[in-house]
């Protein structure tokens, strides 16, 4: 795991590794959202055409999975500070909470673009309908992306100062800082 974020970080544009504290945690959010995202169609994929299990069930499990992960992730890496307190199962309720509503976000904007405007463009254009799903949970998605974060920045982790550079040492856990 070193190896990936000793590449991410080379990766980065001397702009970005210079830009605002809020800005770099931005987008560390949006890098562990992306893996949640792969995940969370990874998981919709095989619940939809391997189990045939309902879409909108499908959808509300693969969240599931998502959000478990993009928390870990997001206590590892994005908001490293948060791991000090001992306060960390409720940091997850509230994580939960603020991303059982963006799930409802996710499930309103997911259902009704797969069904009123994806599906039909996809029957128009005769491709399998069925696809529809993909454009659908990636416009949920970004959607609830900005949702997510602002929502965890102002309260699950509001104990961080806003604009501080993260004050945690990632020696320990070889999680390098973006």
């Amino acid at each position: 795991m070193t190896a990936f974020f000793d590449r991410v970080n080379a990766l980065a544009p001397q702009r970005i590794k210079a830009a605002h504290p809020e800005v770099k945690r931005f987008i560390k959010f949006a890098m562990v959202g992306g893996f949640g995202a792969i995940l969370d169609v990874t998981v919709l994929t095989l619940l939809v055409f391997a189990f045939h299990v309902p879409d909108y069930l499908a959808n509300l499990i693969s969240v599931g999975c998502a959000v478990v992960s993009n928390f870990t992730w997001n206590t590892l890496w994005t908001f490293p500070e948060s791991r000090g307190q001992n306060n960390l199962h409720k940091h997850f309720a509230q994580f939960l909470l603020v991303n059982l509503v963006g799930l409802g976000i996710n499930e309103l904007v997911f259902v009704l673009t797969d069904k009123f405007l994806f599906e039909p463009i996809f029957v128009a254009l005769g491709i399998n309908p069925s696809l529809a799903i993909y454009p659908s949970k990636i416009f949920a998605i970004g959607v609830v992306l900005f949702w997510n974060f602002g929502i965890n920045r102002i309260w699950t982790y509001r104990h961080i100062e806003f604009g501080s550079e993260t004050q945690h040492s990632h020696a320990e856990d070889s999680i390098p800082p973006l």
